[in-house]
């Protein structure tokens, strides 16, 4: 299957909460969106260590998925957040917009990894994500993650799904 060259209105998602899972619900949208030959960019925030799980398998999956990382590579806990967190926050959220503006390698879908974090911790601001989103490209799928959404960033999503812990 190819992917569709019709025009069509792209979506927003989050996936937050207190439970397990965002990530790995936005991983099952890129296999999903992977498999029908969309390109794919996932964009890590606060997370650099390459040893992870689902950087091992990504790697092997081929051309349409590519997942950068804007971390250190022991991820910080929040209390330990310094400048260089909001640097390379920064630095994601700079190459999200930019993948977005180009022809050549805007993906069909942007998964934005704890990007809800970030914001949450001030690492990047508000209204430069929410700016970004309402800009994109109407061909962009955007997803986001992180255990703590801003209410506008919820605001923006046509789809918000709250993953929380019925048993710890």
């Amino acid at each position: 299957m190819t992917p569709s060259t019709k025009k069509k209105s792209s979506r927003v998602h989050v996936y937050t909460g207190t439970g397990k899972g965002k990530t790995s619900a936005a991983l099952g949208d890129l296999l999903q969106a992977a498999g029908h030959g969309h390109r794919v960019l996932m964009i890590q925030f606060l997370n650099g260590d390459k040893n992870r799980g689902e950087m091992k398998a990504f790697q092997r999956l081929g051309d349409h998925i590519t997942i950068l990382q804007f971390g250190r590579t022991d991820t910080p806990a929040l209390g330990e957040l310094q400048a260089i967190d909001a640097y390379l926050a920064n630095q994601a959220l700079q190459y999200a917009r930019e993948a977005m503006r180009s022809r050549r390698q805007r993906p069909d879908v942007l998964i934005l990894d704890e990007i809800t974090t970030a914001v949450d911790q001030q690492l990047v601001r508000l209204e430069d994500v929410v700016d970004m989103i309402d800009n994109r490209h109407q061909q962009v799928d955007v997803i986001m993650t992180g255990r703590i959404a801003h209410p506008a960033l919820l605001n923006l999503a046509d789809r918000v799904t709250i993953l929380y812990s019925a048993k710890p």
